[in-house]
């Protein structure tokens, strides 16, 4: 049925355990593994936000990414926490802006160009992030297969913006729909920091009024599952290396993981045909010719990708190998008492 992730049945050298959905996943150990069973009895993986470099800290966790907030201490040589900082590779991710497009004003689709228009995403990444992302201008991250750099993009451009804002359905300072809230998981961080960024940027060239609200992850999830955000700010990171993981999973009309009720026929249209195209070139046109017209529509505002990330992990952990999605290989990974 429909809750068949609850309780997931594999073949895999662990199992879940545990799930609390924005909380914890605890993996144990299968014993009844096919090949060399794994050297860890169980692997717990924290997915509240906000809280992750704290317990780092308190040695209550091996392993975390390091966010912006953090990023001068533990660059630098003479704190401790310096000695355990590694360098990740870029991951498949792409971090965005999404808008349930039912909901006044993103239902307008030229109220979407505009806020694309308005947003400096050069800047963002340069001044917020220190150079440590490149702008994103689709949804497909780099090197990833499909992915396309002629891509027709809607760059930073506030006299465009201004413009595609008159020609709206809500050109007035003082409509209430053009009033925003973007909601965001955590309790901080370089997300956060990076919406006030643009929220600052509409203000200024546009003159829209932006609210931030932070949730709980799992708040988070169950509002945007349940389509009942206005405007979300998350990040996608590819499953496996295909369009189909990004292009169909999250735009097809009837997917359930179309967080903001796009629709488009001739984007279903496309991901329909390259879900049975077996010409692997005719089946990348196909998720590029989708992807085109999905940005045209803003309905996605792609803001960045990784370049480079960082991470601190224990000295006792051996054999952890960092990838570029979201699959964590945990079975050659020991501990050094």
């Amino acid at each position: 049925g429909r809750t068949w992730t609850d309780n997931p049945i594999g073949s895999g050298p662990f199992t879940l355990d545990e799930y609390r959905i924005g909380e914890r996943m605890i993996l144990g150990r299968n014993d009844n593994y096919y090949d060399r069973l794994a050297y860890l009895d169980t692997v717990e993986i924290n997915l509240a936000g906000g809280v992750a470099m704290a317990m780092y800290e308190a040695d209550e966790i091996d392993l975390t990414g390091v966010g912006l907030a953090d990023l001068d201490r533990v660059q630098d040589p003479s704190n401790a926490i310096n000695r355990d900082l590694v360098s990740v590779p870029p991951g498949f991710s792409t971090s965005y802006l999404g808008f349930n497009v039912d909901e006044a004003p993103f239902n307008d689709v030229k109220f979407r160009q505009a806020l694309a228009h308005a947003i400096d995403k050069d800047l963002i990444a340069e001044q917020v992030f220190a150079g440590l992302v490149r702008p994103a201008d689709g949804v497909l991250p780099p090197l990833f297969p499909g992915f396309n750099d002629g891509l027709q993009t809607l760059d930073f451009d506030p006299e465009k913006a201004q413009q595609l804002l008159e020609e709206s359905s809500y050109p007035t300072l003082s409509d209430r729909d053009r009033r925003i809230v973007i909601t965001t998981q955590g309790t901080g961080g370089s997300p956060s920091l990076s919406i006030e960024v643009m929220a600052d940027m509409w203000a200024q060239n546009l003159g829209v009024e932006v609210e931030i609200q932070q949730v709980e992850f799992a708040t988070y999830l169950q509002d945007l599952y349940r389509n009942r955000l206005q405007a979300f700010f998350g990040g996608w990171e590819a499953d496996y290396p295909d369009p189909q993981d990004w292009i169909d999973i999250l735009f097809h009309s009837e997917s359930p993981r179309n967080d903001g009720n796009y629709s488009n026929p001739e984007v279903d249209r496309l991901v329909e045909q390259a879900r049975t195209e077996q010409d692997v070139v005719l089946r990348t046109e196909l998720y590029q010719e989708a992807e085109q017209l999905i940005i045209n529509d803003v309905a996605w505002l792609p803001v960045w990708w990784d370049t480079q990330g960082l991470a601190l992990i224990k000295e006792r952990v051996n054999d952890y190998n960092f990838l570029p999605m979201t699959i964590e290989i945990f079975k050659d990974v020991w501990i050094e008492e």
